[in-house]
């Protein structure tokens, strides 16, 4: 069997495709977001019974992250891709059918986020598999393309509600999902082709990239449980801007619209923020580059909780956009910095499902907060405090890996 050069014109290539299927696919996390309002108003239900459709379709994307990884480790791309694709315009289909809140949120979590996620955590880990020298890049450039989703589709659905209605915009959003993810399965049906345990790259390879994240003195289990501890508090404070934002500005009297523009402001900045943060990782490392996003992100959050002005929330919230929007690619960056090649798929999926868990976690307890106090200034403080707490743990974990390669490094010279 032929080995696939890493860093190659093929591998670029790939990873093109990959972010284009990851914008199409990742159209289900967001248009649930712009529907919200709609929703909420049809079925006369409040604002957290209105958030909990999001809820489910974060937990459905969160278990489909790790069975699409799954088979993505043991099939390839290109029939998890395909699967994805017609179960997202079933899911839309049954979607824009739904006659009471109930059946839009299961059709929104069993079949929606479920089948979004193939756009998410499993394309990630199977480009990595194509890079070595830009590893980190390549996972971040694939990571925008769920921002390039929530850029391009919040502003064409809410055109499309305003022509059509709500359900009309769903049955073409699940068509178009058919049509285009389907046939780009197929032009990804070669696998990356990875070297057997033991064994050596051919020499076509590229060379290994420099070591940037470290060695951590913990198993495998007490850092998978970091992690997931570490990307459910970073996403429950990401959830209330990026969830409730459009819901905000109607509350606050700016109209939807002006919400769905700085949703896709936010997002628009967010793909900004996750190819520079790949860029940055390939010099600094997963960890520190994950501690630097949930920093900015906490100085966004205290934003939001003092300024509630037309102009101010524009601008905080292509800042936020800007801060945050490198921190989930570089769960998968960490991940491929200290767990074997041959676990990618799994181990991206059941992280990311820990951020998107907090996500779940979050919009509906934004909601909730929003319910019993009237407003989002305390939803955005309890944000705030879950971010305190993913800044303490991947502290921690980079505390642990500087002083274990400092010690390290003493031993080489000592024995040396």
């Amino acid at each position: 069997m032929v080995h696939i050069t890493a860093d190659s014109r093929l591998s670029w290539l790939r990873l093109a495709l990959a972010t284009l299927a990851a914008t199409v696919g990742g159209v289900g996390m967001w248009s649930v977001v712009v529907a919200l309002p709609a929703v909420e108003a049809e079925f006369g239900i409040s604002r957290a019974a209105a958030s909990l459709p999001y809820t489910l379709t974060m937990v459905g994307f969160a278990l489909g992250g790790v069975a699409f990884g799954r088979a993505v480790d043991r099939f390839g791309l290109a029939r998890p891709l395909a699967v994805a694709g017609i179960a997202l315009g079933l899911g839309y289909a049954g979607a824009a059918a739904a006659q009471n809140l109930w059946q839009f949120a299961l059709a929104q979590g069993l079949l929606i986020g479920a089948a979004s996620s193939i756009g998410f955590g499993p394309l990630m880990a199977e480009v990595s598999h194509w890079f070595r020298r830009h590893r980190a890049t390549a996972i971040a450039v694939c990571a925008a393309g769920n921002y390039l989703a929530g850029a391009f589709w919040p502003p064409v659905m809410q055109q499309m509600m305003a022509a059509q209605g709500w359900r009309a915009a769903h049955l073409a959003i699940g068509l178009t999902c058919i049509v285009v993810l389907v046939p780009l399965a197929w032009t990804l049906r070669r696998p990356a082709v990875r070297p057997a345990a033991g064994t050596a790259p051919p020499p076509a390879a590229m060379p290994v990239a420099r070591p940037t994240g470290g060695t951590l003195p913990l198993s495998p289990a007490a850092l998978q449980l970091s992690l997931w501890v570490a990307g459910i508090a970073c996403c429950v404070a990401m959830a209330t801007p990026q969830v409730h934002i459009v819901a905000y500005c109607g509350d606050l009297g700016y109209g939807v619209a002006r919400g769905t523009q700085m949703l896709a402001l936010m997002l628009a900045c967010g793909i900004v923020s996750r190819v520079v943060s790949g860029w940055v990782a390939d010099r600094i490392g997963g960890l520190r580059t994950l501690l630097l996003g949930s920093v900015l992100q906490g100085v966004a959050l205290v934003l939001y909780a003092l300024f509630d002005g037309l102009l101010s929330l524009y601008v905080i919230s292509a800042l936020f956009g800007l801060f945050q929007g490198g921190l989930v690619p570089s769960y998968a960056i960490v991940v491929r910095e200290h767990f074997p090649a041959a676990e990618a798929g799994e181990r991206v999926g059941k992280t990311l499902m820990a951020t998107l868990l907090g996500m779940a976690l979050g919009g509906w307890l934004a909601g909730r907060i929003f319910d019993w106090s009237g407003g989002y200034h305390a939803a955005f403080v309890h944000g705030l405090a879950w971010n305190l707490l993913n800044i303490t743990v991947i502290g921690w974990l980079l505390w642990l890996a500087t002083r274990h390669n400092a010690t390290g490094g003493r031993l080489a010279r000592a024995t040396g």
